[in-house]
C-alpha cells in the first residue's frame, strides 16, 4: 500500500494530463473546448493499450464477433463522447444556460410535472450514457431542481471538480452509502426530485439481464418507487451527431409491480438506447464482474 506523500504525489501526476486540456484551450468557445478534451480522451482510448485492453474485455461480453477494428473505432468514439461529456460536467454551470441546444420529448415530462404539481417526489432513473447531466439541466429550467446520488473519486482533484460540477446541476448531491440513503429518502418524502444511476455493479445486487448478459444490479431505486409512491421514469440525453445538441427524452414511468420487475424494466430500457448508440455508453464500469 502506498505511503500518504506517494499517493499524494501520485495523485497529482494523475491529474496534470487532464489539467493540461482543460488549460490549454481555456481562451476559445465551449465547443472547441469541449471536442479539444474529447479528442484527447478518444486518441487514449484508441491507442493507449491499458485502456484498449480493458475496453475490449467489456465489449466482447456483448460483442464477440465484433472485428479488432470496430473495436478500435468503437474505443476511439466512446473516448471522445465521455470527454465531452466530462468536459460539460467539470462547466456544468455554463451547460445549464445552454438551453436552447436541448430538445425534450417524451411522456416523461409529463408524469413529472403532474408529480410536482401534486407535492410528490420522484426518481428519475439513468445511466452512464450520452450526456447524462442534460436531464438535470431541462428539469432545472422548467423549475424541477434535481438532486443526484453519486460515488465520490478517490482522487481529490478529480472529486473537487466533478462534485462542484454536480452541484451545479442541482441540489441535494449525496453520497453513496448509508447516510445518504437517509437523506435521499428525507428529500423525496418531502416532494423532492432525485436522478440515481442504475447501470453500476451493485455488489449486494441481484442478478438480472442487462445487454443480455446477468449482471449484479440494485433494486433500490424501485424499492423507493413502490414504499413511497413515486413516479420512476427512465430519462436519456443522447448527444446528436454535430456533439453539442442533445435529444432529452424522459420514457413512460415503469409501471408499478414488483421491485425486480420494475428494475428489469429499466435495464431493457438502456439496452435498447445503448444497441442504438453503443458509442454513448461508458463501457469500462465492469459491469459484469462477479455476476
Amino acid at each position: 500500500m502506498f505511503s500518504r506523500p506517494i499517493r499524494s504525489t501520485w495523485n497529482h501526476l494523475r491529474y496534470i494530463p487532464l489539467l493540461s486540456a482543460l488549460t490549454w484551450s481555456r481562451w476559445r468557445s465551449f465547443e472547441v473546448r469541449s471536442r479539444a478534451l474529447g479528442s484527447a480522451i478518444g486518441a487514449v482510448m484508441r491507442w493507449f493499450p491499458l485502456a484498449r485492453r480493458r475496453f475490449d474485455r467489456e465489449v466482447r461480453h456483448i460483442f464477440p464477433d465484433m472485428p479488432r477494428r470496430d473495436r478500435a473505432r468503437l474505443s476511439g468514439a466512446m473516448g471522445r463522447q465521455m470527454g465531452q461529456t466530462l468536459f460539460e460536467i467539470y462547466h456544468c454551470a455554463e451547460f445549464q444556460t445552454r438551453q436552447d441546444r436541448f430538445t425534450v420529448s417524451g411522456p416523461g415530462m409529463a408524469a413529472l410535472e403532474a408529480a410536482r404539481a401534486a407535492g410528490k417526489g420522484a426518481l428519475i432513473v439513468s445511466g452512464h450514457f450520452g450526456q447524462w447531466e442534460a436531464v438535470r439541466a431541462v428539469l432545472k429550467a422548467r423549475g424541477m431542481e434535481t438532486g443526484a446520488v453519486y460515488r465520490p473519486q478517490t482522487n481529490p482533484h478529480y472529486q473537487r471538480r466533478l462534485l462542484a460540477g454536480i452541484e451545479a446541476g442541482g441540489k441535494p448531491i449525496l453520497e453513496t452509502g448509508r447516510i445518504g440513503t437517509t437523506a435521499l429518502v428525507r428529500h423525496l418524502r418531502a416532494g423532492g426530485f432525485m436522478a440515481i444511476m442504475l447501470d453500476e455493479k451493485y455488489a449486494e445486487g441481484v442478478r438480472l439481464p442487462f445487454l443480455g448478459r446477468p449482471a449484479l444490479t440494485s433494486l433500490a431505486a424501485a424499492q423507493l418507487a413502490l414504499k413511497y409512491d413515486l413516479a420512476m421514469v427512465p430519462a436519456y440525453g443522447i448527444r446528436c451527431p454535430e456533439g453539442d445538441r442533445f435529444d432529452v427524452v424522459f420514457e413512460a414511468p415503469i409501471p408499478h409491480g414488483d421491485a425486480q420487475t420494475m428494475t428489469q424494466a429499466f435495464n431493457d430500457s438502456l439496452s435498447a438506447r445503448i444497441r442504438e448508440h453503443p458509442d454513448q455508453w461508458y463501457w469500462l464500469l465492469r459491469r459484469w464482474a462477479g455476476a
